[in-house]
């Protein structure tokens, strides 16, 4: 059976392309490389924190050079990627995030193929199937909005008011941080609300009030007709003349290998993996734009900047996301609050400082700062084939490293953010570098230049006429905020061209105004 279309990953761009294509009546099959978080009471438990479970896996392990230091890291394989452990926040990148900024880009080329303007209906839709709950009108850089929130912002937790306060005794703006929360049960009831448990950031929600892909939008695709097959790892793509025919998978259980074909293949397998794919296929010879496929990695410049307090800042320990500040974004980037669980950090430490790194958090606030980082060559993926994991992939190296513009934008915002925490009362103050990948963006980016772009305006993969790329990886810049709404918004947009512009193949999806019949869920 050959299907419309195959989308590889389940995260925020896969999960969104899909969406469109269904939508549209196209026969989609969805590959995951994991399988289902379970939800229950261990969700919150010592073990639950999405780092230390099973779905944050090194079965192939990537090496990683990064601020001197040479180590190993892990994937996220799970349905619904990485936001079914995210901490929520859905922001759009600003109108100027979209226009050329030279202290950014430098001589990187990376540049826009489309203005604010283009996306912003897509940034509606994403905050509706996402449940966006927010505030307009306090944040200055906030961008044009043609529709309001779907939901108003939930009342601020004490600590939150405290910091927001705090800002504006020091001529600052404060504004809410949107989250894709649901505040109130669904109204079939099969989902609850926010019970305010403050286990967001890092945990998959027991109650299933964060509007993860798995919750919010997966379960939604499969009654539409969706076929989803979880632990299946895909290795290559199979390449005719201008157009890939199959791709080849394994089965993470049981080892077995098979090719299935689609007139469309959609990349959403992430940042990391979806270069690691197109470079382990061979793909990379025939774009123009050859030597940038893996390349101008970026992740954001951040760190965390704690304050401790005599007494608990937060002693009923709610989800304190809450407030963010945006006065210093044209020059560095913006400040958000944010405050780990004492669980979670529990779970991260060395056993011997456990108890008492828990202790001084439990008297801390938070400030989280994000600085755009410069796109830079050097910075990028690329493959080992003289190491292959189990499944038949080459190693994939990561080399990173943040330039001086970086730091002193980080520097800027960490200056400000220790401010407010003094301002709120905090007796010492002290900052913890951020060295993940989780806002990882740029490696096989859009742009206009085919010389200097991978992909074309609609995501298309140059040189290949049915692959194209939806992930994190599509965006030139990671602007200065969370990047999963621009993923979910842009894989909205490049979805409906490819509908648009190809009609479902198979004559039982072209019958209009029916509901096609559902199609399993099937767990290998």
């Amino acid at each position: 059976m050959t299907w419309d279309a195959i989308v590889i990953g389940s995260g925020f761009g896969g999960a969104m392309a899909a969406h469109a294509l269904v939508h549209a009546g196209h026969r989609v099959l969805m590959l995951e490389r994991g399988g289902w978080v379970g939800r229950g009471p261990d969700s919150w438990g010592p073990r639950g924190a999405g780092l230390i479970t099973p779905h944050y896996a090194m079965d192939s392990a990537y090496d990683v050079s990064a601020g001197g230091r040479q180590y190993k890291a892990g994937s996220w394989n799970c349905v619904g990627g990485q936001s079914v452990f995210y901490g929520g926040a859905s922001y759009r990148f600003r109108e100027s995030d979209f226009q050329h900024h030279d202290e950014i880009v430098g001589t990187s080329a990376a540049e826009w193929p489309f203005g604010y303007g283009d996306v912003e209906p897509f940034y509606s839709e994403a905050e509706l199937l996402l449940g966006v709950a927010g505030e307009s009108g306090r944040d200055r850089t906030e961008p044009a909005r043609s529709v309001a929130y779907p939901q108003a912002a939930a009342p601020l937790a004490h600590s939150a008011q405290r910091i927001a306060d705090a800002a504006s005794r020091l001529g600052l703006t404060p504004s809410r941080i949107p989250l894709a929360i649901s505040y109130a049960a669904n109204a079939g009831g099969t989902r609850s609300g926010c019970i305010k448990c403050g286990s967001c950031d890092g945990y998959a929600c027991a109650a299933e009030a964060k509007n993860d892909l798995a919750s919010a939008v997966i379960p939604g695709l499969v009654r539409l007709g969706m076929t989803l097959r979880t632990n299946t790892v895909c290795v290559r793509l199979v390449r005719t003349g201008s157009r890939v025919t199959d791709v080849e998978c394994v089965n993470r259980v049981t080892g077995q290998r098979e090719r299935i074909s689609a007139d469309r293949v959609i990349l959403g397998a992430g940042t990391l993996a979806t270069p690691h794919l197109l470079l382990a296929s061979n793909l990379a010879v025939v774009n123009p734009a050859a030597g940038a496929v893996g390349r101008y990695l970026t992740r954001h410049r951040n760190a965390v900047v704690f304050g401790v307090y005599a007494r608990r800042p937060n002693p009923t320990r709610e989800f304190d996301k809450q407030v963010a500040i945006f006065d210093f974004y044209r020059t560095a980037g913006c400040i958000q609050q944010m405050t780990p669980p004492e669980g979670l950090v529990r779970a991260y430490l060395p056993r011997i400082v456990r108890t008492p790194a828990a202790m001084v958090l439990s008297r801390a606030s938070g400030l989280l700062v994000i600085a755009e980082d410069q796109p830079n060559a050097d910075n990028g993926v690329s493959i080992d084939w003289s190491r292959t994991d189990r499944y038949g992939l080459p190693r994939l190296r990561i080399r990173h490293r943040y330039s001086d513009r970086d730091e002193r934008a980080a520097t800027e915002l960490i200056v400000q953010a220790k401010r407010v925490l003094r301002e709120t009362g905090a007796r010492l103050t002290f900052v913890n570098p951020i060295e993940t990948f989780s806002h990882a963006l740029g490696t096989v980016r859009m742009g206009l230049d085919a010389r200097t772009a991978p992909l074309d305006e609609h995501g298309r993969f140059r040189g290949l006429d049915n692959v194209y790329v939806v992930d994190g990886s599509a965006l030139p810049r990671s602007a200065s905020v969370n990047p999963s709404l621009t993923i979910a918004a842009n894989a909205l947009r490049v979805g409906a061209h490819i509908a648009r512009a190809a009609a479902p193949t198979h004559a039982r999806s072209r019958r209009k105004g029916r509901m096609r019949r559902n199609l399993p869920v099937l767990n290998p």
